[in-house]
């Protein structure tokens, strides 16, 4: 008889408590299964987006090819133009994106468009983590400002660069950026820096560029 009292004290105990952290429960284990099917979908999507970002650079590709070809016509650069944009409004956390923008930088340099050109460059270093789409971006900036005519503000933006492993380029660049300044000095410096570190025969142009400066100090 007490093992009864007991089994139904029990009962009444776990009704009671039911009663009282019930709803608390099922609404924790509500929040729980929520938590981890909004992850799942959440991943879905990210990897949807990631696809979908995937083809639109795919076809941008293609059509910056097409656009920056000696018989492109106004359409094809219109619509290479177009995607690099979808590029950046709808998948603008994207490396694809970003690199969408350096595309759209080089379309608009084409077209003799700095202004613009430079306005996508920035975009990528406002936007873009990586120190090595930074520094590419800034190497490109710096071409556009001393086609603008801004040589001298353009090596003090390359000064700022730590990228080691774009040394060669970098010297390179500044060489070219000093010969324009009429620095020959500091060009040939910055050519044989760039050579030093260069692997044998990878910059066959270096070093022309390196010979002709000898052939004018003759």
């Amino acid at each position: 008889m007490s093992e009864m009292r007991t089994e139904e004290e029990q009962v009444e105990a776990l009704k009671g408590w039911w009663k009282e952290n019930g709803r608390s429960l099922l609404l924790g284990v509500a929040l729980a299964l929520a938590i981890v099917f909004g992850w799942k979908g959440w991943e879905s999507n990210q990897r949807v987006a990631a696809e979908n970002a995937a083809t639109v650079y795919q076809s941008l590709v293609q059509a910056v090819a097409l656009a920056s070809g000696p018989q492109s016509t106004d359409e094809q650069r219109t619509t290479a133009s177009h995607l690099a944009k979808s590029l950046k409004e709808d998948y603008g956390d994207t490396a694809y994106a970003h690199f969408g923008a350096l595309f759209a930088a080089r379309l608009s340099v084409d077209a003799g468009d700095y202004t613009t050109a430079l306005g996508e460059l920035d975009w990528v270093l406002g936007q873009s983590q990586d120190s090595v789409m930074k520094t590419v971006a800034t190497m490109r900036k710096a071409r556009v400002m001393a086609a603008m005519g801004d040589a001298g503000d353009a090596i003090s933006l390359l000064d700022a660069l730590k990228e080691s492993s774009f040394s060669v380029s970098l010297a390179e660049l500044k060489g070219d950026l000093y010969l324009q300044q009429g620095e020959i000095d500091k060009a040939r410096n910055a050519y044989q820096s760039a050579a030093a570190d260069a692997p044998q025969g990878a910059r066959p142009l270096l070093n022309i560029k390196l010979e002709s400066l000898a052939a004018e100090g003759n």
